[in-house]
């Protein structure tokens, strides 16, 4: 299979999401519309890959580039039409390189595109000898839809738009989908033909098929999943689709092994891996590249971002990102994990916690009300409650470094950079200032002051 060029169309600004953004940079589980069909007709490994832009061109190119450093962006100009994008696209593309064999054109508004199909697709159309091939699918309801009119032998006679398709037209289940494989040179003579004679003044690629029958013959391949071809259009159909793809996703991971106790209200991300016998409870939004390993429990109510969470952890009511769970830890309600930490196992973050770029040795506990940031804890230590690492001096982030088996009292203050040895006791209350020793004692003067028959300015 020999994949010439692929274009793909992404200048439209999509103004029925009605969105300062452009659509095809919206997000769908976790990646753009752009980069999903990027990453999709990328695997078919084309010789060129070109991506057509205008609203926001600047922005969308420079997506596009982070998505593939190779990629060949194409300005469309200000005439409008997905046929003038393309002759945008050829006219660029065969004044840099002679295009031969075939090429794959796809709309980037499709997230759920996938390489499967585009794969048969081609391989459909280079074994079929037709000059042109149209990707379509069979919709149960295919209103709005352009209607594949085929011949006696399945190829293509006419695509009929709904508003123009008579009673027997419109019972046609089969639609268009607007992904289209050509032959190169049937292509360049095609597009060369079109014009804007319609209502909407618009140069149509649909048109250049009228062009490819003269030719010979226009085929069709119809996508085995339906879902894999739905566009998106406005922010109804988003969620619409995102909802039945999550529910794939779930359904995926139950029949691997997986308890979610409610996929109604699980959302997990495609990259996203699970081992055998996790749990994931309602409420739960697994995203990014979150491995959870065996006999783990999520949640309920906790939303883990490119986490690693080990077997037999808990993660309970809290928010992870970029952070490694040890095995057997325990992790809230209401723990707060800014990017960076490393816990160990059969540690402990507790209610309403917070850390960041934090390292917590095996068996060491941060029960509740606490903020431990570029911290790194020994093994087998204590936080008393409501201690604060005080890591940010106006100008520098700095480290607080606290050893093993220690027992650390309620509200202290770790002032950073400041060094706590092993097996060292603190004070309740105590602003460590300065580097203790190991095996030490540690507390701050606090003297209580008693004021008798005080009462409040307003009372005087």
């Amino acid at each position: 299979m020999a994949l010439s060029a692929a274009i793909i169309l992404a200048a439209g600004e999509g103004t029925r999401m009605c969105s300062s953004k452009p659509k095809v940079l919206h997000e769908f589980a976790g990646k753009t519309f752009l980069q999903r069909v990027m990453a999709s007709v990328g695997q078919l490994e084309p010789e060129t890959l070109a991506v057509v832009v205008h609203y926001q061109a600047d922005r969308v190119s420079e997506a596009a580039r982070s998505y593939d450093a190779n990629v060949d962006i194409v300005n469309q100009d200000d005439i409008p039409g997905t046929g003038r994008a393309v002759q945008c696209a050829m006219a660029q593309l065969t004044q840099e390189r002679n295009l031969h064999g075939s090429v794959l054109i796809a709309a980037s508004d499709m997230p759920l595109l996938d390489s499967v199909t585009l794969k048969k697709l081609v391989a459909f159309h280079e074994q079929s000898g037709d000059g042109a091939t149209v990707l379509t699918t069979i919709l149960d309801n295919p209103t709005g839809y352009g209607r594949i009119i085929r011949d006696r032998d399945g190829h293509v006679l006419r695509i009929v738009e709904q508003k123009d398709a008579n009673r027997s037209e419109l019972a046609v289940q089969e639609v268009n989908t607007s992904v289209y494989v050509f032959d190169a040179d049937l292509l360049a003579e095609a597009i060369a033909n079109l014009d804007n004679h319609n209502a909407q003044g618009e140069f149509y690629l649909t048109d250049a098929l009228e062009t490819a029958k003269t030719r010979g013959t226009v085929g069709a391949f119809a996508a085995p999943d339906p879902l894999s071809v739905e566009g998106v259009n406005d922010r109804l159909q988003l969620a619409a689709l995102s909802k039945a793809h999550n529910r794939r996703v779930c359904e995926h991971w139950m029949l691997n092994g997986v308890t979610i106790l409610d996929p109604d209200t699980t959302w997990i991300e495609d990259d996203v891996e699970l081992a055998q016998d996790v749990t994931v409870l309602p409420g739960s939004f697994l995203k990014g590249h979150t491995v959870i390993g065996q006999n783990a429990v999520v949640g309920p109510y906790t939303t883990l971002i490119d986490a690693i969470v080990d077997a037999e952890a808990v993660v309970e009511r809290s928010r992870v990102q970029g952070s490694h769970i040890g095995r057997a830890a325990n992790i809230g309600p209401w723990t707060y994990m800014r990017p960076g930490n490393e816990l160990g196992e059969e540690t402990k973050a507790g209610a309403f916690v917070e850390m960041k770029k934090a390292h917590i040795g095996n068996g060491t506990k941060v029960p509740h009300l606490s903020y431990v940031g570029d911290a790194e804890l020994g093994e087998h230590t204590n936080i008393g409650g409501g201690t604060i690492t005080a890591n940010y001096d106006g100008v520098h982030k700095n480290r607080t470094h606290i050893g093993s088996n220690v027992h650390v009292g309620a509200g202290n203050l770790f002032v950073a950079p400041v060094e706590v040895g092993d097996s060292v006791t603190t004070g309740a209350g105590s602003v460590i200032r300065h580097a203790v020793p190991d095996d030490s004692m540690v507390y701050s003067e606090n003297t209580q002051h008693i004021v008798e028959g005080w009462k409040p300015a307003w009372e005087r």
